[in-house]
């Protein structure tokens, strides 16, 4: 008659039983994607959408009422079909959203990209002024 080692035996379970729950909270999801893919990216989302928000609010009620006027203007003019970009799978073309963005900013309400783009250029000029940019 065999005699079992008990003990080996209790010591086998615990260990597989540790290993294989490190390996369920390892393998479904590694830290590093899940900060740089998910963590991070919706973090960006969230603080652009905070950052829109803010610049469109913080707009008098007559220039909201002026941008709903520029945006339907803008918006009918980058739609028409000959101001259509020609896209490749597109036969009808694609909205003109540089002319959108034109628009909008001749007429005294430039969107939120513009207004960063507008921002960036700002302080690069004044990083170049200072001379922590050289050209």
């Amino acid at each position: 008659m065999e005699v079992k080692n008990v003990m080996q035996y209790r010591l086998c379970k615990k260990r597989l039983l540790i290993v294989t729950g490190i390996s369920l909270l390892l393998g479904g999801c590694s830290i590093s994607d899940w900060y740089n893919g998910y963590y991070a990216g919706r973090a960006a989302i969230i603080e652009a959408q905070k950052d829109r928000a803010a610049y469109y609010g913080a707009e008098s009620v007559q220039m909201k009422e002026l941008r709903r006027n520029n945006d339907a203007y803008c918006t009918d003019l980058a739609r028409k079909p000959e101001n259509r970009l020609q896209e490749k799978g597109f036969p009808n073309g694609v909205f003109n959203d540089g002319m959108y963005s034109i628009c909008m900013e001749k007429r005294g309400t430039p969107t939120f990209e513009t207004y960063q783009s507008n921002q960036s250029k700002k302080e690069k000029a004044e990083r170049r002024a200072r001379g922590e940019i050289v050209l």
